[in-house]
């Protein structure tokens, strides 16, 4: 895995604003005044993400990651990791979609990208939401066994992370969100601002 490292340096301005103020004093105050202060360049590295991932999927298939989807997976927690498992392969299970949605499935959940330009964010979907998201819908939405499912669902792409809010786990799609309440298992699905039934 190749990593790069980008320095992104400021400098500054106080050494230059001290030496033209010296140089612009009167003849009066040369001799006493105190001399300049040179400000400090204040430096920071930031990690590029990589532009490869290799993982050891099932059957120990070598899977290569990359791109947003390999950036995703190296910024992801340990927690993360873990709860993804093992990458999944064949055409099924990782590629671009015709809409230009990228996604690689793992055991446990699924990474998705807008496309594959560099700085394009990537989004973890997993569990209950990720099961509800799956569920085959007509356009509005609605559970349908000729429906589409997934990125090209009535739904979309997800736009976020499972998230808190409140008591529940929120993710959000291009055309609706997915909520989960833990202690009741429930999960209430919504469509372009209806709420319609979840499938599961």
């Amino acid at each position: 895995m190749r990593t790069i490292a980008y320095r992104n340096t400021a400098a500054v301005g106080l050494a230059v604003i001290a030496l033209t103020a010296v140089g612009c004093s009167d003849a009066k105050n040369i001799g006493g005044s105190a001399p300049p202060e040179v400000g400090l360049i204040a430096t920071s590295e930031t990690e590029a993400p990589p532009a490869e991932v290799t993982l050891v999927g099932e059957r120990d298939v070598e899977v290569t990651l990359t791109g947003p989807i390999a950036a995703k997976y190296a910024s992801a927690t340990e927690s993360q990791r873990q709860a993804l498992g093992k990458p999944l392969t064949g055409d099924r299970n990782a590629g671009a979609r015709e809409s230009g949605v990228l996604f690689q499935q793992f055991q446990g959940g699924v990474i998705t990208a807008k496309n594959g330009e560099a700085g394009t964010p990537g989004f973890i979907t997993w569990g209950r939401i990720r099961e509800a998201w799956n569920v085959p819908r007509d356009p509005e939405g609605v559970p349908e066994v000729t429906g589409e499912n997934g990125s090209v669902g009535p739904l979309g792409a997800p736009t976020s992370d499972e998230v808190t809010v409140g008591d529940l786990l929120v993710t959000t799609f291009d055309h609706g969100k997915i909520a989960y309440d833990a202690k009741t298992d429930q999960v209430e699905v919504t469509v372009n601002g209806s709420v319609v039934p979840s499938g599961l």
